[in-house]
């Protein structure tokens, strides 16, 4: 493969980012011990931040940006890959501060890659990418504080982004009672559809500003962050368990240590980029063993080309964004 197609976001006057389609050749790419055909990416929110000017998230430009990747390996300097071998890599400082998954070749440290889990296929493996591993460590987080189907519902917030819309079919599958929150009132038949029990929206959310309030859920998948989280928090239930991974809503948290002191409330800090590889095989595992229906997943799903890349990213920065898209790269 002498030659490849990437989407690489460049500087232009005034500090303004744009993208475009570019051949690059591997000597584009930056050292990697392993160099991956890419067969699928996936777009997140944290890779439309990279087009906003002034981001903290890119570290350079020009720059391939994409947060995961499927596909299979071409090239390894290390034992523990060989060529053909299927793999996964997402975050890190994939699309970030190297170059990431918009390309239809990658070159990434073995210490980022995992093996392709034995039920998935590469496409399956970025149904759930990034927002799919982020959901299923929260679901994770939950159980690990106890919490059962049988303690009450669950609350998922931001529910019809990459994340909320994949926690709500990954729990739904695992039986658990969800409740959706949106502000996107054309969305609540979608949101039924993937399994929440009911909808809510974020306004009747957000309507009472009490530091504690009428105890609703047993647990809550935050994809909001803010005021969203805060009241979140203030209606949980006695030894109800929060998972935060959201920011989107504010990264301010305007809440008291009355659900922590008096209700024995747990915040779980949820972190997809850093978490250690040991565990992160086990987070893979885990959607490896409780894989929700193909149907609910190809309902949150849109599969896009490398030439639509840019006008998804716009979307998910307007808000207007419904579940995941993902890149086929041979498109």
């Amino acid at each position: 493969m002498n030659s490849f197609l990437a989407y690489v976001l460049n500087k232009k006057e005034h500090d303004e980012i744009d993208g475009s389609i570019k051949k690059l050749t591997k000597d584009d790419l930056p050292e990697g011990d392993v160099l991956i055909k890419v067969a699928y990416s996936s777009v997140n929110y944290k890779d439309a931040m990279t087009l906003k000017r002034d981001n903290k998230i890119a570290s350079f430009y020009p720059l391939i940006p994409g947060i995961d990747l499927s596909g299979t390996v071409l090239e390894s300097k290390s034992a523990k890959f060989h060529q053909g071998q299927k793999v996964i890599v997402t975050s890190y400082e994939l699309g970030t501060a190297h170059h990431g998954g918009f390309s239809q070749l990658a070159q990434v440290p073995e210490k980022w890659v995992v093996p392709l889990p034995s039920e998935l296929s590469l496409k399956q493996a970025m149904l759930f990418g990034t927002a799919g591993f982020t959901a299923a460590l929260s679901i994770l987080k939950l159980r690990e504080s106890g919490l059962t189907k049988e303690a009450g519902p669950i609350l998922v917030t931001g529910a019809t982004g990459g994340v909320g819309s994949m926690s709500i079919t990954m729990l739904a599958s695992l039986g658990f009672t969800v409740v959706a929150s949106t502000g996107k009132k054309e969305c609540y038949d979608f949101l039924l559809s993937l399994g929440a029990k009911e909808v809510i929206s974020r306004e009747s959310l957000l309507e009472n500003k009490k530091p504690l309030q009428k105890s609703k859920w047993a647990g809550v998948i935050d994809c909001v962050g803010g005021e969203t989280l805060a009241q979140a928090i203030a209606q949980t239930k006695y030894g109800g368990v929060v998972a935060a991974s959201g920011l989107t809503g504010g990264v301010n948290l305007p809440t008291t240590v009355f659900p922590f002191i008096t209700r024995g409330v747990e915040l779980k800090g949820i972190d997809s980029v850093q978490y250690p590889m040991s565990k992160r095989l086990k987070v893979w595992q885990f959607i490896n063993d409780t894989i929700p229906s193909l149907d609910k997943m190809n309902e949150i799903t849109k599969i896009i080309s490398l030439h639509e890349v840019q006008k998804s990213m716009e979307i998910l920065l307007a808000g207007k964004s419904i579940g995941r898209y993902v890149i086929d790269l041979s498109q």
